[in-house]
């Protein structure tokens, strides 16, 4: 039988990068994407896959925070939640957004693999009244919305 921390695993890893039954994750949303489509904006002012991917990968960091494992550990990109786009908006600097993604949801679901059962139940980082278990939940939930997203702006993006 499968723990809390087995299926919040599970969960993040559907939502990012293993295949579930519904449809894509983030990781499959992304794949494929040059820089110039990852920064192509629908209009003036909206975001890109590229803020979405930033985005991200900064939450992610918040929850491993948030969850009481490395609180100092500060996302390495300055600014928060959305987050100026690097320059130059080329090859290196998308892989680096990519690899950061990446980085970020390892490390998560290490924070989250080493928590026990009973630490799931209690309120995260000083101040916060929610659970634990209700964060991770969140940051799963938060990878498949914005992958929808993504694949809006993928159908949407001139040929």
């Amino acid at each position: 039988m499968a723990s809390e921390i087995d299926l919040l695993l599970r969960f993040l890893d559907e939502g990012f990068d293993r295949k579930a039954w519904h449809g894509p994750n983030l990781t499959s949303a992304l794949r494929g994407l040059t820089p110039e489509q990852a920064s192509w904006r629908p209009a003036t002012g909206r975001n890109c896959t590229w803020d979405l991917t930033l985005h991200c990968a900064y939450w992610k960091n918040v929850v491993r925070r948030r969850l009481g494992v490395d609180p100092e550990d500060r996302f390495p990109l300055p600014g928060s939640d959305w987050l100026p786009l690097p320059e130059p908006l080329d090859d290196a600097a998308w892989r680096s957004s990519l690899r950061l993604l990446k980085d970020e949801h390892r490390k998560l679901r290490a924070a989250v693999a080493g928590l026990t059962v009973a630490e799931l139940y209690q309120p995260a980082a000083p101040n916060r009244k929610r659970p634990r278990i209700e964060h991770v939940r969140g940051i799963a939930a938060h990878d498949l919305y914005h992958a929808g997203q993504i694949r809006l702006l993928r159908r949407l993006m001139p040929s």
